[in-house]
């Protein structure tokens, strides 16, 4: 409801705003004799509605009174000096300046309250997202519901499960490497990899995206564990022998932490993740 006011709001101003420079170039045209003086006016409107758009009201209203007091003191020596009395384009434009300026002001406030309410909205949709767009992947916050479910699991009947952390050595270097358009190629061929080596009951989840950082939830041993991670260095250096060189021209390593769930020691699951990428320092 308030996205909606905001954009007929914003709508309105717009709309508003061009109505009033209909009216501006209408009276310019039927000025006659101050048509110049007209349109010098005309672009110092245009000039204080900038300066609003690009900073904020109260600025374009000082300026707007600054004209106004400018704007009085020419046309009050005009009558003076030369006898000239005060015409209608005197009164039109001390009133259609400060409107103009205004018009837009509310089309530019109501246009960044949409702008903060986009942000707003995509922090929230990120926030909430449970799978990663390029890769498919289950994510972090994925995850965490997941552990909870899992490590209920493992306790209550008493079958083992183990979280593997997996990490590309060297990272940060070989981004340096890989075109930006192929990091979200070479993190999706990580992760198939990955997924290619569990069981269908297993779960992958890319943990980290700008570290490439993976976790994987398996419902066995540590001895169990161990053989998934040779299972998955083994497909890790077929591939590098055959495709990852070439595509990449680069050779990708991995770095694997196992850790078997204990409920004595392991007290949620970020715990569960922090625990198991320490063992990631004694794969070297």
């Amino acid at each position: 409801m308030r996205r909606n006011r905001s954009s007929l709001v914003s709508d309105l101003g717009f709309l508003g705003f061009l109505v009033l420079v209909f009216i501006c170039i209408v009276f310019i045209a039927g000025s006659g004799n101050d048509y110049i003086q007209n349109i010098i006016i005309l672009n110092i409107a245009f000039i204080l509605a900038l300066v609003t758009y690009f900073t904020t009201v109260t600025a374009g209203l000082a300026l707007n009174l600054a004209f106004i007091f400018g704007y009085g003191f020419f046309i009050v020596y005009q009558t003076v000096s030369r006898g000239e009395t005060i015409g209608i384009s005197t009164y039109f434009w001390l009133i259609m300046v400060p409107l103009i300026t205004v018009v837009l002001w509310i089309f530019t406030s109501s246009s960044r309250e949409l702008e903060a309410e986009n942000e707003r909205l995509k922090k929230t949709t990120a926030n909430l997202a449970t799978v990663d767009e390029n890769t498919d992947l289950r994510n972090s916050i994925s995850f965490q519901k997941d552990a909870s479910l899992f490590t209920g699991i493992s306790t209550r009947y008493g079958i083992p499960l183990t979280l593997l952390v997996i990490k590309v050595k060297y990272w940060s270097e070989i981004r340096r490497l890989i075109p930006e358009d192929q990091l979200s190629d070479a993190i999706y061929d990580v992760s198939q990899l990955s997924q290619s080596s569990i069981r269908t009951n297993d779960a992958l989840y890319l943990l980290d995206k700008e570290e490439a950082t993976w976790g994987l939830l398996l419902f066995t041993d540590r001895e169990g564990a161990k053989i998934v991670i040779e299972r998955i260095k083994y497909k890790l250096q077929e591939l590098n022998e055959h495709e990852f060189s070439g595509k990449y021209k680069v050779n990708l390593g991995l770095k694997i932490g196992a850790v078997q769930y204990e409920a004595e020691t392991i007290e949620n699951p970020l715990d569960f993740i922090v625990q198991t990428k320490k063992q990631l320092e004694y794969d070297v």
